[in-house]
């Protein structure tokens, strides 16, 4: 697929290993990676299992990229923000195992999965933007709406509240944490798990359970792509 992203199948299931060698950012050739390995999980597997390198899940969009601006700088927020929600509505039970930190745009990426597990250690969850000067977007938002504790989401992104991946579990950043050494094996059972689901209850289940949230995550898509846009001083046709 890329070498960004390693894909397999296996008995079934789709495993997607995010590999730059670095932080595992968000540049638009990752998003283009992990969406063209989405189509192809699609078409193919029972479930799905995304994963990072070790000790890093993602640390967020290419900030060099961003500090550049420009239509590069539009054009990886855009597909970023886009990708998330694509995979927050994919019609396929997904199983995110968080190998380590999970920052800014990686975190929210984290929101998009039924299952989130992460694991234990020295790592940091959490959304940094007000932190660094920069307002939460839109799209983000609702992702933590869509999954943390409502006293966590009024907190963690007004005050750039970074978490420990326990501190992360209580707040709704994740749904369980487990011993590193553990974390491949528990993402693989609970993917086993989901793939005996029954596929169509599953679609029609997801749509009911996330119709609300979805219907306001595409707003803010559109919300953000101008914001971006005026934020990067990027003329719009």
């Amino acid at each position: 697929m890329s070498t960004l992203v390693h894909y397999e199948l296996r008995d079934g299931i789709a495993l997607l290993r995010l590999d730059d060698g670095k932080a595992n950012v968000m540049s638009l050739a990752m998003t283009q990676a992990i969406d063209a390995a989405l189509t192809r999980a699609a078409a193919e597997a029972s479930a799905l299992v995304l994963t990072g390198r070790s000790g890093v899940f993602s640390g967020g969009f290419d900030l060099g990229v961003l500090r550049a601006g420009g239509e590069n700088a539009l054009a990886m927020l855009n597909a970023g923000f886009a990708l998330s929600v694509r995979l927050a509505a994919l019609e396929l039970p997904v199983v995110i195992a968080c190998t380590g930190h999970a920052m800014a745009m990686g975190c929210f990426l984290l929101q998009a999965g039924d299952v989130r597990i992460a694991s234990a250690g020295a790592f940091k969850i959490g959304a940094n933007e007000v932190a660094i000067g920069l307002p939460v977007p839109y799209t983000a938002l609702e992702l933590l709406r869509m999954r943390l504790l409502p006293s966590a989401y009024q907190r963690a992104p007004l005050i750039a509240e970074v978490m420990s991946p326990e501190a992360a579990l209580a707040a709704g950043f994740v749904d369980q944490v487990v011993a590193a050494e553990a974390l491949a094996d528990s993402a693989w059972r609970a993917a086993q798990g989901l793939a005996q689901l029954h596929r169509p209850s599953f679609v029609e289940t997801q749509r009911r359970l996330r119709r609300e949230s979805l219907l306001r995550l595409e707003q803010a898509l559109r919300d953000d792509a101008a914001d971006f846009a005026r934020l990067l001083a990027v003329p719009q046709s």
